[in-house]
């Protein structure tokens, strides 16, 4: 069904965003949170990544309204974008709410989610580059794998807050740590939502 021969602009559009998905992701778990200035100074880098993912999503909206052909259906295309940006919108409202809370005290339950969703994005951009390459069954390895990040955040949530209600007694840490972890889970969600549309776009154009 597609030409190898030249790359697709939409599919390069995409690519691009995942790019700066991951790039987010990447300085989020990277970054070490120490300070109140910590907070401030991570929650302006997210701001500044999701924007620029807002610019991206609007420039291939405007390339879809534009075009008469689309290489696979405009609205998975769509989807897929959004689905996305869901994860950058969701790591940059995480980190928002640690600065919120002026929440410094990260745990190892904390590290893994985010280590797990690290690893999502990674192998987003790598279906991604495979998309560009018209390689779609390629691509179901690392939907599978993006799920399988997300059954390991679902096992760290349940685990977490069974420890939390265990050992926690000061009833406004608690509701601080389990909004954390919640919100890192619902990051988790969003990863494999792209994991599943990958599988939709796979079965509906290989």
């Amino acid at each position: 069904m597609f030409s190898a021969r030249k790359q697709d602009p939409f599919f390069t559009s995409l690519h691009t965003i995942a790019e700066n998905v991951r790039a987010a992701v990447h300085y989020a778990n990277d970054f070490r949170i120490e300070s109140i200035a910590d907070l401030k100074e991570i929650s302006l880098k997210m701001k500044d990544y999701e924007i620029a993912g807002d610019k991206l999503i609007h420039q291939l909206t405007v390339m879809l309204n534009k075009s008469f052909m689309t290489p696979i259906e405009r609205e998975d295309i769509l989807s897929l974008a959004i689905k996305m940006d869901d994860i950058l919108d969701g790591i940059e409202g995480c980190i928002a709410h640690f600065e919120m809370f002026s929440f410094t005290e990260i745990d190892q339950p904390m590290r893994n989610f985010l280590g797990y969703i690290t690893l999502s994005t990674d192998e987003i951009v790598k279906a991604m580059e495979l998309l560009k390459k018209r390689e779609l069954l390629s691509m179901r390895q690392h939907a599978i794998l993006i799920k399988d990040y997300e059954r390991e955040c679902d096992e760290i949530q349940r685990s977490s807050i069974k420890q939390l209600f265990l050992r926690e007694k000061d009833p406004i840490r608690l509701i601080k740590f389990k909004d954390l972890y919640e919100h890192f889970e619902d990051v988790a969600d969003c990863c494999q939502s792209v994991a599943n549309t990958i599988e939709t776009i796979i079965m509906r154009n290989a």
